[in-house]
């Protein structure tokens, strides 16, 4: 069985992902894997072009998105203590699914935006069914209250969201890059997976598609931030 990834940001993920989708699709073919995740921060604006190019490529697309979720409401907008959020990884399983994650977007745009596009857990509750739902990377709720030293908190926010998306439908990220933090949290996750029967997946958090690229790519997110290379 191939690997699969589902975590995947592209050029749609504005001044984050450089993935362009044609390249992006040919190179998941070129390595022999049959499905690929389009998970853009905040956004669908690349499903469209996204799911064509895997279809003439005899790929199975698998519809994403990387929403922000408030730690409160979505309609809480007053100063910098509303500019918090924490990421999610959502991935439409069937056709209601992908209308969910629609409204879910959409909404947090006419809604919830407040530096970003935010939904918060009324929302998720609401348009939950046919999505599933993945811890996310160092960002995700789950992962913060780990980094944080609040292991308990972190397995009861798992709890809820796994009440959320259903048994079956909400995952535990574990990722590797490298970073000192994320081994943390990998332990602190099997831990929380052997305590609860939440299962695992594991996923690269992938916002280039060439090792090459990963200069340009550190170009691109100081042009976000404002930094310099040095």
């Amino acid at each position: 069985m191939a690997f699969t990834h589902l975590h995947v940001h592209t050029e749609y993920s504005l001044l984050d992902g450089s993935n362009k989708v044609k390249e992006l699709v040919a190179r998941t073919k070129e390595l022999g894997m049959d499905s690929v995740a389009i998970t853009d921060h905040g956004v669908m604006y690349g499903v469209i072009e996204f799911y064509r190019a895997a279809k003439a490529a005899g790929i199975r697309p698998i519809i994403g998105c990387e929403v922000y979720v408030a730690p409160k409401s979505r309609f809480d907008k007053a100063g910098q203590q509303d500019n918090k959020y924490n990421h999610l990884v959502l991935l439409a399983e069937n056709n209601t699914g992908y209308h969910n994650l629609m409204k879910l977007v959409s909404r947090g745009f006419t809604e919830g935006f407040y530096y970003k596009p935010r939904v918060d857990m009324e929302i998720l509750r609401e348009y939950h069914e046919g999505i599933i739902a993945l811890s996310a990377c160092l960002a995700g709720i789950v992962p913060e209250y780990i980094q944080k030293g609040l292991y308990e908190d972190a397995k009861i926010k798992a709890l809820e969201l796994q009440e959320v998306f259903g048994k079956g439908n909400f995952f535990l990220e574990l990722q590797d890059h490298g970073i000192p933090a994320q081994r943390t949290v990998n332990q602190s996750l099997l831990r929380m997976s052997q305590e609860t029967g939440i299962e695992l997946a594991a996923t690269n958090d992938i916002h280039y598609t060439y090792a090459e690229d990963e200069k340009p790519h550190d170009i691109l997110l100081c042009i976000q931030t404002g930094k310099k290379v040095t």
